[in-house]
């Protein structure tokens, strides 16, 4: 591992998609906990010390089976949910993957939810820049969401957080190196 701090950061495992219930309120499915297990053990390498978590149940879900395989326990924390799409229906694949794209192209419109991607981005950010400082020098591990992984990923290093998003499975995650701002690497666990 690297001597300058790295920051892991966890897209949740697969939920149980149910269409009339917003997705900021759905579970681990069967196949998300087996997934979240797998992803556990493909982070031994880098030690997590600390686990944080957004508050949806999916993602508190995906760092309680991350803590249990480091004997470690894990804070929820407000701030690292997902983009703000509680007032959006369920769309059609195609729908939203159009919709996502127009909000990683322009995060200073309102695309679809209740915030842009800016909004979404500086929130997190925030919630990130917290973490960092309360947990100085330790492997900190950030059980969170795509969207707003792919929005702070492209700012920190700017790479294309569209083309990052489409490519992380549920789970997976990413590593950065803080000091260096660089994306070192992104695992899939399927």
């Amino acid at each position: 591992m690297s001597k300058y701090r790295q920051l892991i950061l966890i897209k949740h495992s697969l939920p149980e998609i149910i269409e009339n219930i917003p997705a900021r309120e759905w579970i681990l499915s069967d196949e998300g906990r087996i997934r979240a297990q797998k992803l556990a053990e493909k982070l031994n390498p880098y030690h997590p010390e600390v686990i944080i978590s957004s508050v949806e149940s999916k993602a508190q879900q995906t760092a309680a089976i991350i803590a249990e395989r480091f004997l470690l326990k894990f804070v929820a924390m407000d701030g690292l949910h997902e983009h703000d799409r509680s007032n959006s229906p369920f769309y059609s694949k195609e729908i939203f993957l159009y919709l996502v794209q127009k909000l990683f192209d322009e995060q200073n419109i309102l695309i679809f939810g209740n915030e842009t991607g800016t909004e979404a981005l500086g929130r997190f950010r925030e919630s990130v820049e917290t973490i960092l400082e309360s947990y100085k020098g330790r492997n900190v591990a950030i059980v969170s969401h795509g969207t707003v992984i792919s929005l702070y990923v492209s700012w920190l290093t700017g790479m294309d957080g569209y083309r990052l998003w489409k490519e992380m499975d549920l789970p997976s995650f990413v590593v950065l190196d803080m000091q260096k701002k660089q994306l070192l690497e992104t695992v899939n666990i399927c």
